[in-house]
């Protein structure tokens, strides 16, 4: 261990911790420039395509993490070409439990996001949250995953993270990770029309949206817990990049 000299302005440290905070910043700024291009270049909408792939993964492992997390099970996931998706799950019967999985799916997105913000705000966070990743979508293969859209999209996701991670310098996991929390965080915005209606569109059918599956649960109109739903992931996001950011 060594202890600064007596004539120092500052600690050691603090300019490696300056220097990593700069870093951070320049990592989020290349990732909104980033996405800022893939809506602007030619057929940009089609690289952009597995992020809104992503975002419904997060969304539908939203709902069944929290299914465990309440005493329930997760039995299945299933996703679709068009981006939609449904995950299947049980537990004891009970009107609140209900409401908290829909609950817990939609706010998923946002709350993977503050985390991966949380988690890169230096290389070492963001390589451990890479391989967290990569774990949980292995996992997610072997025991929930039932379609072959969905094997096929998150196997090659987690092979894509897995190179990253093996591979990648610090620079370029930071730089990946804060890029896919970002897209997450902008999914909370460019789906949250999602929220204000009654009715989900799946290639499954029509079925009650989350919203309304809270409101029957519950209490009070759809649209209340869709706005309550905005709030609380904009409030996480914020948390998130504050922390990101300091």
């Amino acid at each position: 261990m060594s202890y600064p000299s007596p004539n120092r302005s500052f600690p050691s440290g603090r300019g490696r911790r300056l220097a990593a905070g700069d870093r951070a910043r320049v990592v989020l700024l290349a990732s909104t420039v980033v996405t800022f291009l893939l809506y602007v270049v030619p057929y940009g909408e089609y690289l952009a395509y597995p992020l809104l792939l992503l975002s419904t993964l997060a969304h539908e492992m939203g709902h069944g993490l929290t299914a465990i997390l309440v005493g329930g099970s997760f039995h299945r996931f299933l996703m679709w070409p068009d981006g939609s998706g449904v995950a299947v799950w049980s537990g004891e019967p009970s009107r609140l439990r209900m409401a908290t999985v829909a609950f817990g799916g939609l706010v998923g997105p946002a709350v993977a996001a503050a985390l991966g913000f949380i988690a890169g705000r230096t290389p070492r966070g963001a390589r451990a949250a890479l391989w967290l990743l990569v774990v949980t979508l292995a996992l997610s293969l072997l025991f929930v995953v039932r379609n072959s859209f969905g094997i096929l999209f998150v196997a090659l996701l987690g092979l894509a993270l897995l190179l990253v991670a093996k591979r990648g310098s610090a620079e370029v996991i930071q730089l990946v990770l804060v890029f896919l929390a970002l897209q997450l965080a902008l999914s909370v915005f460019s789906r949250a029309d999602y929220l204000f209606t009654p009715v989900a569109r799946t290639s499954e059918g029509v079925m009650p949206s989350d919203v309304a599956q809270i409101a029957d649960a519950l209490f009070l109109p759809y649209w209340f817990w869709g706005g309550l739903c905005a709030g609380f992931s904009i409030l996480v996001l914020i948390l998130g990049l504050r922390s990101y950011w300091r």
